[in-house]
This record gives C-alpha cells, sequence and structure tokens, in this order.
C-alpha cells in the first residue's frame, strides 16, 4: 500500500504562507498523481489541487483564488503545497491522497480514493 504522511501545518496569522509536505517513507511518488484536499469544520471535505504523474498542475477549488502552487520535490518522494495570503477560511485539516491510476481530472471521485495520509491541520487566526 502508498503510505502518505503530510507535515506543514500550524498556527498562522491571516496573511501568512504555509508549504505543507506530503512525503512517502516508501518508493517515490513520481508515477502517481497526487491531490491535496481540505476539511473545514463542519464542513464537507474538498479538493483543492492536484499533480499528474507529468508534473503539470491543476487547482479545482474557486475559494482558493490561485493562492496555492502544488509541486513535486526534487527527491520524487515529497508533494508540497505551497499556500499564501492565508485568511481565516483556509482554516481545515489538510489531507493528500492518491489511488494507482488516479489522474487529477477525476477528481470528483477522491471519495474513493484508497491511500490518505493522517491529514496536517491548518488554523488561520489572529
Amino acid at each position: 500500500q502508498l503510505q502518505l504522511v503530510e507535515s506543514g501545518g500550524g498556527l498562522v496569522q491571516p496573511g501568512g504562507s504555509l508549504r505543507l509536505s506530503c512525503a512517502t517513507a516508501g518508493s517515490t511518488l513520481d508515477a502517481y498523481a497526487i491531490g491535496w484536499f481540505r476539511q473545514a469544520p463542519g464542513k464537507e471535505r474538498e479538493a483543492v489541487s492536484c499533480i499528474g504523474a507529468d508534473g503539470r498542475s491543476l487547482s479545482f477549488a474557486d475559494s482558493v483564488d490561485g493562492r496555492f502552487a502544488i509541486s513535486r520535490g526534487s527527491d520524487l518522494k515529497t508533494v508540497y503545497l505551497q499556500i499564501i495570503s492565508l485568511i481565516p477560511e483556509d482554516t481545515a485539516v489538510y489531507y493528500c491522497a492518491s489511488d494507482e491510476g488516479f489522474s487529477c481530472r477525476h477528481y470528483s471521485d477522491f471519495h474513493s480514493l484508497p491511500y490518505w495520509g493522517q491529514g496536517t491541520q491548518v488554523t488561520v487566526s489572529s
């Protein structure tokens, strides 16, 4: 099974930035499309960004307003989500997920993805 671990969350003031990491201790992630998702308190989980095996990225949610950037680390074992200009509405648990054969344009089926990390908490508050 693909094991994913998120890190990099924390308490940040509005306007700040964070870089979240999605890492595997196993093999590399370059053969997988990796999606980033978030779930705010009392709300449904939503997809925010995805990067394909070819390195091309896609953003999903209108609410991110171009403030999120996804990238792959040079070690091929990490996918990052850079968030700038954080607002309180960004407060959520952020997850990365994937599956064999997952493609970013099929993000709407993310509820069936079998491989998820434990999540990392992002809290934006003054």
